[in-house]
């Protein structure tokens, strides 16, 4: 048979096809996204706001900021690198994950979007320490103390910005969790950790709950979040059965 002539599903890849953009490829794509934006988000959001900060003072902390300004701008840089990652790797799911249910992998998309802005957002606080401390005279209004205190709660947003992107992550985590348990292409298992490595971000909305919880609420998603990532990056998805589900939910809606 001409393969011109073979049917197509609506996605245009046709069955049997190998391409790079088929739905193990993308799988595979997004898991990596997905790692570098952990590690480039937890780097920079992370491990260099934690180095430069010293609570409560406010002299401390602008001296260990203005003496890590390398470190600082590499922060900044790998945070931008993270929200880069997030944004391409949401698009990837939603693909991926529309055979399950395509409106709540829309609204996940839009959850995740969410996430991605506060996250941008954060990286914003995160470089504005040094801005202010080695800000031209349009900051001589402010005395030195008062730069200070600015740099450090500035970096305190950040912090608060980062729990809030937390939230939003795990809302959707959770619910690519539930596709995964809906889908026929990935294990439930994988789904069911996953579900609850999202779901355990959600105590961060009490936070005087989360402070008193910690580290013991991150649990679920010691396991959870490297099962999937583990997943995606080896095994990807079960073409076969990925473009089964497609199949019949187009022919359920059409």
């Amino acid at each position: 048979m001409d393969v011109s002539q073979q049917p197509r599903t609506r996605l245009g890849a046709q069955p049997g096809a190998k391409s790079y953009l088929g739905p193990r490829a993308r799988a595979r794509t997004a898991g990596v996204l997905y790692a570098i934006e952990g590690g480039a988000s937890a780097f920079g959001a992370i491990h260099v706001v934690s180095q430069v900060t010293v609570s409560g003072n406010g002299a401390a902390t602008a001296a260990s900021v203005l003496t890590h300004q390398p470190l600082m701008w590499s922060g900044f840089a790998a945070a931008l690198v993270a929200v880069a990652c997030h944004v391409v790797y949401i698009v990837l799911f939603y693909e991926l994950f529309k055979p399950a249910g395509r409106t709540l992998s829309l609204v996940a998309a839009a959850v995740s979007l969410v996430a991605a802005a506060v996250q941008a957002g954060a990286a914003l606080f995160q470089v504005a320490p040094l801005l202010i401390l080695r800000g031209g005279r349009y900051l001589d209004v402010f005395t030195v103390r008062q730069r200070d205190a600015l740099a450090l709660a500035f970096l305190k947003l950040n912090m608060q910005a980062f729990d809030i992107y937390l939230v939003f992550f795990g809302l959707w985590l959770a619910m690519i969790g539930y596709l995964i348990v809906r889908s026929t292409f990935i294990p439930t298992i994988v789904g069911v950790l996953a579900a609850g490595a999202g779901l355990c971000y959600l105590v961060l909305l009490v936070p005087p709950l989360a402070s008193y919880l910690y580290p013991y609420y991150l649990a679920p998603d010691v396991i959870g979040e490297p099962v999937l990532l583990l997943w995606l990056i080896i095994v990807g998805l079960n073409p076969g059965r990925w473009h089964q589900q497609a199949a019949s939910v187009i022919a359920s809606t059409g």
